[in-house]
């Protein structure tokens, strides 16, 4: 991966339940966003309920150049509810269907997408251990988890990235955004735009542009590792959101973002 910014694609299949409301529309901005220079896509099997997965296929299969991740490991009982499910069997069942709606004979990135509490962290990593071991996937990332857990996965197979909601005003996974650094972990953060931040709102009118490039590029500045993945439904959007690999902070900006004060 080259660009330090990926795409979210969570939001374009119909706030993650159903099939996209405009499909062509759907499909352009992914394009948009490859042509863009983007080259991370982040989606999961339960997006859309598959909707999105198969959605990314048709706008860009053959993934010239790109990566797309994806994730296992929760159900969707119903609209607005997400609940972790780590069975090993349904976590290949799950990596099985991905494989097909991506149409890949294996994926680059697959993340365990929350810790089951019901099964055995080693059940479920092991699981994916043994898809990477046949081919069915390359690398192997987690989601929404802590440094104990990140490092008790790692002693059964390699992680490649972490996937935890960091922001400006959410750092609640500080601790491990710094051992990933450490470690040389990719860290994505998802969500990586805030609501209100009064600091970055300040940056922003300080240079003319919209805050949602302010809180990127003051993300990108954390640390190598980082890899915020936006989303959007909006071409503007996307393109405003892309400008913050091209956005210098000054130091004092970036210091004043992370004291959070004005």
């Amino acid at each position: 991966m080259t660009s330090r910014l990926g795409f979210g694609a969570l939001h374009l299949t119909d706030c993650g339940w159903g099939p996209p409301r405009d499909r062509d529309a759907a499909v352009a901005l992914l394009r948009l966003a490859v042509d863009l220079g983007v080259d991370l896509i982040d989606t999961a099997d339960s997006y859309g309920l598959g909707a999105n997965e198969e959605l990314i296929a048709d706008a860009l299969h053959p993934y010239a150049g790109v990566t797309v991740a994806t994730k296992a490991g929760q159900s969707r009982p119903g609209p607005g509810e997400w609940v972790p499910l780590g069975r090993p069997e349904y976590l290949r069942q799950q990596a099985e269907l991905s494989l097909r709606r991506l149409r890949v004979e294996r994926i680059d990135l697959f993340y365990l997408h929350r810790v089951d509490p019901a099964v055995p962290l080693a059940d479920q990593v092991g699981a994916l251990a043994r898809l990477r071991e046949e081919g069915k996937i390359d690398r192997i990332g987690l989601s929404e988890v802590d440094v104990p857990t990140l490092e008790a996965a790692r002693e059964i197979v390699e992680i490649s990235a972490v996937q935890n909601k960091y922001s400006s005003d959410d750092r609640t996974w500080q601790p491990v955004l710094d051992h990933c650094a450490a470690t040389g972990i990719d860290f994505v953060p998802w969500r990586p735009i805030p609501r209100a931040d009064a600091a970055v709102a300040k940056v922003a009118a300080e240079l003319g542009v919209a805050p949602a490039p302010v809180a990127l590029a003051w993300l990108l500045a954390r640390s190598p590792v980082v890899r915020p993945i936006p989303g959007t439904t909006s071409p503007a959007h996307l393109r405003e959101n892309l400008g913050a690999e091209h956005l210098d902070l000054t130091a004092g900006q970036l210091d004043l973002i992370t004291r959070g004060t004005t």
